[in-house]
């Protein structure tokens, strides 16, 4: 079955810092890969350059990124989410002096994606806080709202980038409840995550990266034999 999602020998620069070694990996239809690394491993680096945050390097074979079957390598953000990849960074790039409402209601809404009212059904407590701005949410709300956001423009492939770091335990269910439910329908999910626990339960695969390379590849049904040694690769 051809991957969705095609990742083949991406590098990436920072000025004159290397910090992507030819990444290779493959997301399925529906299916939810983890990158799991320690902090500056190059895993947000790779979603950037997915994403067209972070553009090719100049002068360079910089690989390629292949969204089904179709070369998006050097298309830039706007782009890639017009052909259905969404990206939820770390920082959730909420726009704080927005009401909640108003966040959900400014980008467009297309054909299968989430109104309103699914969305406040999926987290309720963002319904009490419609009319709250976004500096008045806690991390945990910032959180449900970012990921809220981008499920307006019915994405196939949603990029995470540590969604629950620093979340109380109660968030980070629900978060993940959710993340089973899009799985289920059909959507690719490419997993930032510090926490084992939480990237396990919902990771059909994981890629382990090691200054800016992927050296390892666990399925889930190895996970519980090869934990220390993912734990490893995850401590600082």
């Amino acid at each position: 079955m051809t991957p969705l999602l095609t990742v083949r020998d991406l590098q990436a620069f920072y000025g004159q810092s290397h910090v992507l070694h030819g990444v290779n990996l493959d997301v399925q239809q529906g299916e939810v890969v983890s990158l799991i690394g320690r902090n500056g491993a190059g895993k947000t680096t790779t979603l950037k350059r997915i994403m067209g945050v972070l553009p090719p390097p100049r002068g360079h074979n910089g690989g390629s990124v292949t969204l089904d079957g179709q070369d998006i390598t050097r298309l830039n953000s706007n782009a890639v989410a017009r052909r259905g990849v969404a990206w939820v960074p770390e920082e959730r790039a909420i726009l704080g002096n927005l009401s909640v409402r108003e966040n959900l209601e400014l980008p467009p809404l297309r054909p299968g994606g989430w109104d309103l009212n699914r969305a406040y059904d999926a987290f309720p407590v963002l319904r009490e806080r419609a009319h709250h701005p976004g500096t008045k949410l806690s991390g945990g709300e910032q959180q449900m709202l970012a990921m809220l956001r981008v499920l307006r423009g019915a994405p196939r492939l949603l990029l995470l980038d540590e969604p629950s770091e620093g979340l109380a335990p109660v968030i980070v269910q629900a978060i993940g409840r959710m993340l089973d439910d899009l799985k289920a329908q059909g959507l690719a999910i490419v997993l930032v995550e510090q926490n084992l626990s939480f990237a396990a339960r919902l990771a059909d695969r994981h890629y382990v990266m090691v200054d800016g390379r992927i050296v390892d590849e666990v399925p889930r049904e190895q996970v519980r034999e090869r934990r220390r040694d993912l734990l490893h690769h995850l401590s600082v």
